[in-house]
């Protein structure tokens, strides 16, 4: 295949619309799909945000702003990523919904040599990539938020994934201006495997009475020179989203420290999600 220039994003929530932004600020001609017009409108409306935000950051242009957004294209029909060269999936961390989508993928981009990258930060990826016709050609890659800021891309070959699709996934992950390193298929992958317990250590913390949210985070970033608490970052990930890692990770290797605390769970269920929702750990502007 040649370099890649008809890139294709599904979902554009936190993580899909960094992904996009990212793909069309480096030149991709970009087409998002979501479920509904309403997640559509949503989306385009954070991307554009995102773009507005650097430019008086001064990270970019106005004429740059303009120029990726007149890459982007929003669709809330599968079917208008049949041309796609490269498609990276962003949905829920859910296992059957991204099977499902991987499926639907699978389906509709016409070009057999098409690649599908998930963006999961935790199902094992041979998983997925057995429910499609193209295992070959499905991998991780696993993207950190903020996409724009953070540079670090993990790829993750399955058992079943091609050498040249690493090799196309690891070019691509250069052309966007990405670090890729190569991580194992397992749950949890390099980041979130050594990133995880120690989350839900400092929850456990707070669940025990130990010490306060604030001073938790405090003494990690001037103690270890974190540039961020684990709490703040539990809050910025998204406390369901590291339910969901935990889990997927629990699940595999049924150790306990993988294991999510009860307190998470309760501020799960009661909607306490950290900044997407308003309150977390702390209270955010939602």
């Amino acid at each position: 295949m040649d370099h890649v220039t008809r890139f294709g994003v599904v979902g554009c929530g936190l993580m899909g619309s960094g992904i996009a932004e990212v793909a069309a600020r480096h030149g991709l001609d970009v087409r998002v799909a979501e479920a509904t017009p309403d997640a559509v409108e949503a989306g385009r409306r954070r991307i554009t945000a995102s773009l507005d935000q650097g430019v008086r950051r001064g990270k970019l242009t106005e004429e740059q702003r303009d120029q990726a957004l007149a890459r982007l294209s929003f669709t809330h029909d599968l079917g208008d990523l049949a041309d796609r060269q490269f498609v990276v999936e962003a949905v829920a961390e859910n296992r059957a919904i991204k099977t499902d989508v991987l499926r639907a993928l699978d389906k509709t981009v016409e070009d057999p040599d098409a690649i599908l990258a998930t963006n999961t930060s935790s199902i094992p990826i041979v998983d997925l990539a057995i429910a499609t016709e193209r295992p070959g050609q499905v991998i991780g890659m696993h993207f950190f938020n903020p996409v724009p800021v953070q540079r670090l891309v993990e790829l993750i070959p399955a058992l079943t994934t091609s050498p040249n699709t690493m090799k196309r996934t690891r070019d691509l992950t250069g052309q966007l201006g990405k670090e890729p390193i190569q991580a194992p298929d397992r749950s949890g992958f390099v980041v979130n495997a050594l990133l995880i317990p120690y989350l839900l250590s400092a929850v456990r913390m707070v669940e025990s009475g130990g010490a306060r949210p604030e001073d938790i985070d405090r003494g990690m970033e001037l103690g270890c020179a974190h540039p961020m608490g684990p709490l703040r970052l539990l809050d910025l990930i998204g406390l369901d989203t590291a339910q969901a890692v935990a889990e997927s990770m629990y699940e595999e290797f049924k150790e306990p420290l993988y294991a999510p605390p009860a307190l998470l769970r309760r501020m799960v269920a009661a909607g306490h999600l950290g900044r997407k929702s308003g309150r977390g750990f702390y209270t955010h502007d939602a």
